[in-house]
């Protein structure tokens, strides 16, 4: 079930690979993140020694739910992927010139968890195509409809 997702990525990178990632949180952002609370619209995935992180995720703090916590929106929370895994995107991050994404949040058996990507910039000229064929496929759905 998805909870959020970053539509601006598609838009933005060709996707080659699609991982999902653990996420660290604290009760409050699970809270929150559960009511709908979460952004992922201007995060990016950093990789810091042999570790992943999210960056730019904003979790909006429920009123209710954090009386007692200093809570912090935006703060760096630790990608959970498998050793293996981490050491494939390093070498393809830094040798090959793709980049990680975050593309969604969603629940697998009740936990919150992050859908990255391994993903090529597009440049403009992708990016018209692309948006030429969502029209042409757009105008011709709506032929079809169209009784003659």
């Amino acid at each position: 079930m998805s909870i959020v997702e970053n539509r601006k990525a598609h838009h933005d990178f060709f996707i080659e690979e699609r991982y999902e990632a653990g996420l660290v949180l604290e009760g409050w952002e699970v809270k929150a993140v559960r009511a709908g609370r979460a952004n992922i619209k201007e995060a990016y995935v950093i990789i810091r020694g042999d570790e992943i992180f999210i960056l730019g995720m904003h979790i909006t703090p429920l009123a209710s739910a954090s009386t007692h916590v200093r809570a912090d929106p935006v703060r760096t929370r630790k990608l959970l992927l498998h050793s293996k895994e981490i050491a494939r995107l390093i070498g393809k991050v830094e040798r090959a010139g793709f980049t990680l994404v975050p593309l969604d949040l969603h629940f697998v058996k009740g936990r919150v968890k992050a859908g990255i990507g391994l993903a090529k910039g597009k440049k403009l000229y992708d990016k018209r195509e692309d948006e030429k064929k969502r029209d042409w496929e757009r105008e011709k759905a709506r032929l079809m409809r169209k009784p003659a």
